[in-house]
């Protein structure tokens, strides 16, 4: 009997938990019946009470499994260590707030059966606030053609992974993993198929996404698979440059010829001192993303600390504190 393992990350979703456990659940007792499967949580430092929660489903049932972590590692990280701790013939991730609808878990396991060996769930529509999936939106056309890879469009990271795929992102000891990226980059050789869906809203709690988390996803993407920044930093300095070049000669040949239909003033100066002077900023700021992408792969700190598992078989020599009920 083939394994499927279900990976669901989250952070204060206590309200959520045990539905989202009741839905997968229900569909492997109803639908895929042929299916094994394990359930894995992966907790990134909860602090409203779901770990209280996820302990209860691990008492409940041995095939819910669950995974704490020290501390918040970001919207990436988790999941990523989480993909990496399953033991399944193929592992879909999704979210715990019903984002991701449960009910598309069947249509990404048919495509799997047929071959395929990656299943990337695609959003059509969303439910969502209209104006962030318009951002949405044009920041993954941006980036599909600002990246070296071919990027998927509203492709969040929802679906499935064959154990061959899980097992490539196991060798890839990469500190700060792109999932999304990864799948552009290496999906094609894989096989990679799509099933559209309409995000709806979420069930319950609030989004824990703002401004800084999106930032980050998107600086993520640009300073790991394009080169688009550094190649604007250059152009436009070339640019202004050479113009600063053409203006000074204009101003030297007015000096000589003592020509007075042409004079500079004082406001096109400043003008052009807070305009180089913002472009340099800027400019610097890309420059120092690049950096810290940079900076944290030399670091190479752990991509995940754990605290504790949940309903893990204990692995030799393994240093995670484990529990069973």
């Amino acid at each position: 009997m083939k394994k499927i393992s279900i990976l669901i990350p989250c952070y204060n979703e206590v309200e959520n938990v045990v539905p989202i456990s009741e839905a997968v659940i229900k569909i492997f007792v109803e639908t895929l019946t042929e299916y094994d499967y394990e359930l894995v949580f992966i907790d990134n430092a909860s602090r409203d009470g779901t770990r209280d929660k996820l302990k209860e489903l691990c008492a409940g049932n041995k095939k819910v499994k669950a995974i704490f972590n020290v501390t918040n590692f970001g919207q990436f990280n988790s999941p990523f260590h989480g993909m990496c701790q399953t033991t399944g013939d193929c592992t879909i991730t999704m979210c715990c707030d019903f984002q991701d609808p449960p009910e598309i878990l069947p249509a990404f396991i048919r495509k799997w059966e047929e071959g395929y060996r990656i299943v990337s769930g695609i959003k059509t529509s969303s439910k969502e606030n209209p104006v962030i999936y318009g951002m949405r939106t044009m920041y993954y056309k941006l980036i599909k053609h600002m990246s070296r890879v071919q990027m998927l469009e509203h492709f969040t990271g929802f679906g499935l992974y064959d154990k061959t795929f899980i097992a490539l992102l196991k060798e890839l000891d990469d500190p700060i993993p792109f999932v999304r990226g990864i799948v552009a980059e290496y999906g094609a050789g894989f096989g990679l198929a799509t099933v559209e869906y309409e995000q709806p809203k979420r069930r319950a709690g609030k989004t824990h996404n703002n401004f800084y988390t999106l930032y980050d996803a998107a600086m993520l993407s640009i300073t790991s698979y394009t080169k688009i920044g550094l190649r604007l930093c250059t152009f436009l300095g070339l640019t202004c440059a050479g113009l600063s070049f053409l203006a000074g000669l204009l101003f030297l040949v007015q000096k000589l010829i003592n020509w007075d239909g042409f004079s500079a003033g004082i406001t096109p100066i400043l003008l052009g001192v807070f305009l180089i002077g913002g472009m340099q900023l800027f400019f610097m700021g890309i420059i120092g993303e690049y950096i810290l992408n940079i900076n944290t792969r030399v670091i190479h700190r752990p991509i995940v600390v754990e605290e504790k598992r949940i309903n893990f078989e204990k692995e030799a020599g393994s240093s995670h504190e484990t529990e069973s009920f």
